[in-house]
């Protein structure tokens, strides 16, 4: 009887122990963000949701502890350092990481979206067109203006990310000769107290601007906060990106012409889908220009409220 009583404990350890190592050998996939914003709520429930479809991979979403390329860099070294298998990443500063990506992606694939590293040895980008998506801002703008003369100020966090860069060339692109000028765009580097204070002095400093567009998902709510304290909503015409409640709001109530959304939900599910694809051997996914792209959305008053009641739909999931 002992001897069966030991043989049966051997077994369930062995089995126990076969388990672990069963849940300890599925793969890794990481998704970093550029920066702690509630933007990327909705990356979040994507990655959620292709987790219930990839029960044989760990998946894995990421926050840097700030929002620099340093940080970001030091945090896929710890997931590669973990086990990680694979990482998708949106880079603060893409353009001063190649070296760091090169080295993650000699290591393990390395895809980016959101903001593109075209330089890098990155598999593939999966995101939006950003110029495309600042041709869209710009022609809301134009349409917003009606044939009145503006001069804009552009807020937005990253001068230098790509994804910045784009955006503002396609909106510059689409007000050409339309008598709308780009007097200048303010940087803020993901510090929410700047991008406030960046239109508060604008408001101060440069009374003949008559029209905004915040490049980054949090800027909106901070141009809308500041007209608001300085009783001008309604007085400057404001065209947005992405899909802040704030911003929903403002373009519900009419203080915001519009917004350019993006789709970040697919970007994390069709994200991890892809890399989970690769490792398996499947590379039909990547197309031979390295581009996914997600289509953007311009939201206004007339479709705000089904956009909203989607978007609470994914992200409760």
């Amino acid at each position: 009887m002992r001897t069966m009583i030991g043989l049966a404990a051997a077994l369930a350890a062995s089995l126990a122990l076969s388990s672990g190592a069963l849940a300890q050998d599925k793969p890794k996939l990481a998704f970093v963000v550029n920066a702690a914003s509630d933007f990327w709520k909705l990356a979040e429930a994507g990655v959620k949701k292709a987790q219930g479809e990839l029960p044989n991979y760990e998946l894995e979403f990421k926050y840097p502890a700030q929002g620099t390329a340093a940080l970001q860099n030091a945090l896929m070294d710890d997931l590669v350092a973990a086990g990680t298998d694979a990482i998708m990443i949106s880079s603060a500063d893409p353009k001063n990481s190649i070296d760091a990506f090169n080295r993650i992606a000699a290591q393990v694939p390395l895809f980016t979206t959101d903001s593109d590293a075209t330089d890098s040895d990155r598999i593939a980008y999966l995101g939006s067109s950003n110029t495309l998506a600042g041709v869209q801002a710009g022609e809301e703008m134009v349409k917003a203006m009606n044939g009145q003369p503006g001069k804009c100020m552009g807020f937005v966090g990253f001068l230098g990310a790509d994804n910045a860069i784009e955006r503002i060339a396609g909106f510059k692109q689409a007000i050409e000769g339309k008598g709308i000028e780009l007097v200048d765009v303010r940087g803020d580097d993901v510090d929410f107290t700047r991008a406030r204070t960046n239109v508060d002095d604008v408001l101060v400093a440069n009374p003949d601007v008559n029209c905004m567009v915040g490049f980054y998902s949090y800027n909106p709510p901070k141009i809308y906060e500041a007209l608001q304290a300085a009783g001008k909503l309604g007085q400057i015409t404001v065209v947005a990106f992405d899909e802040d409640p704030v911003t929903l709001g403002a373009v519900r109530e009419g203080s915001f012409a519009s917004t350019v959304v993006q789709q970040p939900f697919e970007w994390g599910y069709q994200g991890m889908k892809l890399m989970a694809a690769y490792l398996e051997g499947d590379k039909s996914g990547v197309p031979a220009d390295e581009l996914i792209i997600v289509p953007t959305k311009v939201i206004n008053k007339d479709n705000v409220d089904a956009f909203e009641a989607d978007l609470k739909a994914k992200i409760n999931g």
